[in-house]
């Protein structure tokens, strides 16, 4: 690990995955950061959070912590699985319901209504005469400034 390091990231056989703050980072800074980023403290080991809920989508969560880490100008350690910059990501968990089934079911929707009704002819819309310009300039009257009190 660097000297420099700020923040080092990685999994623990009965935490998962957990991160922890280096002497280069005040405690209470470090506490603030990666309670934002969804960690939590574990009782019993000061210095060391793990990742809430880790069940839910963990590598990608803590990839994205350590990613927000760095942008934010601080150095940090990771494992080679958790590190952004050497891993590529995961292809996300399709949900089922998605976006592609419910464009299908609109398309499928659109196609039924379109078979009942007749098709739109495309023809140029009626022209509109366009009124000819004023040869003179309007004139506009305002009414006079009011000075003093008003009753």
């Amino acid at each position: 690990m660097d000297p420099g390091t700020h923040f080092a990231f990685g999994t623990h056989p009965h935490h998962g995955f957990v991160a922890s703050a280096t002497s280069h980072m005040p405690a209470h800074l470090a506490h603030w950061f990666l309670v934002r980023e969804q960690f939590e403290p574990v009782d019993g080991q000061p210095g060391l959070f793990r990742l809430t809920e880790p069940e839910r989508d963990g590598p990608r969560r803590t990839r994205q912590a350590v990613h927000d880490l760095r942008r934010s100008g601080y150095a940090v350690h990771a494992d080679v699985v958790l590190d952004p910059a050497a891993s590529p990501n995961p292809p996300r968990p399709i949900r089922p319901h998605g976006f592609s089934e419910h464009r299908s079911r609109i398309a499928q929707a659109a196609g039924r209504v379109s078979l009942r009704r007749p098709a739109p002819t495309t023809s140029a819309p009626p022209a509109r005469p366009i009124p000819p310009k004023p040869t003179y300039a309007p004139t506009v009257h305002l009414p006079p400034p009011t000075t003093g009190r008003s009753r």
